[in-house]
C-alpha cells in the first residue's frame, strides 16, 4: 500500500483524508431548525397560563383548540377528545369554569353542561354510528374523577363484542386510530351541524 502524503490534519495516515456524506446536511440543518422551534414552544408554553388543571388551560387557550383536540367551544364549555381514551372516539365534555361537585354550577350552568352532552351525543351517533354510548360523570377522586377539581361528562362509544381478551386478559386497551384522525373526523362532522 503506498503511503499516503503527511496531513496534519489527519493524525491517522492510514485512514481517508475525508469522509464525505451529503446527505447528513439536511439532518444537520433540519436538527437546528427542529431545536429552535422546540425552544419558541418552550417560550410559548411559559407564557401559556397553567392552573394545574389541563381543563381549566384548555377552556383559557382557545388558540390551542386544534392541538388540543377540541371538537367544538361554545360561550360556556367545550367537547373534546379525551387524550387517553376507553375507546376511539371517547369525548369528554366540560364547562370553562372550574368546580369539583355538579351542584357548585348554577341551575343554568349546569343546562348548559347537559345541552352540550346532549350535542356531544348526537355528534358522536352521527360520526361513529355507535352500537350503545355510555354517558358518565365521576364527581371525586374517589368516585374515579382523575380531574377531580373540574368535572367533566365522559362519552364512551360503544360496540357489540368491543371488549376482548386483550383488555380481559392483558389488562390493555386497544385504541387502533390516532387523536388526530379521530378529532378530524368529528370536526367534518360538527361543521355540518
Amino acid at each position: 500500500m503506498p503511503s499516503k502524503p503527511d496531513n496534519p490534519h489527519n493524525p491517522n495516515p492510514a485512514g481517508p483524508d475525508q469522509l464525505q456524506a451529503p446527505w447528513r446536511l439536511r439532518y444537520i440543518e433540519e436538527l437546528g431548525r427542529v431545536e429552535r422551534e422546540q425552544s419558541a414552544q418552550a417560550d410559548r408554553r411559559k407564557a401559556k397560563p397553567d392552573t394545574g388543571c389541563f381543563i381549566r388551560d384548555y377552556w383559557l387557550t382557545p388558540e390551542d383548540d386544534h392541538d388540543n383536540h377540541i371538537i367544538r367551544r361554545t360561550d360556556s364549555g367545550m367537547i373534546f377528545l379525551n387524550r387517553y381514551p376507553y375507546a376511539n372516539g371517547h369525548l369528554l365534555v366540560a364547562l370553562g369554569e372550574s368546580r369539583p361537585r355538579l351542584l357548585d354550577y348554577t341551575a343554568p350552568e349546569r343546562a348548559a353542561l347537559w345541552m352540550l352532552v346532549d350535542e356531544a351525543a348526537d355528534l358522536m351517533e352521527r360520526t361513529l354510528e355507535p352500537h350503545g354510548i355510555n354517558i358518565g360523570l365521576n364527581q371525586g377522586r374517589a368516585a374515579g374523577a382523575g380531574v377531580p377539581q373540574h368535572v367533566h361528562v365522559h362519552l364512551v362509544p360503544r360496540w357489540t363484542g368491543d371488549v376482548n381478551f386483550i383488555t380481559t386478559v392483558g389488562t390493555i386497551r386497544v385504541i387502533p386510530g390516532s387523536l388526530e384522525a379521530m378529532a378530524e373526523r368529528y370536526r367534518v362532522a360538527a361543521a355540518g351541524m
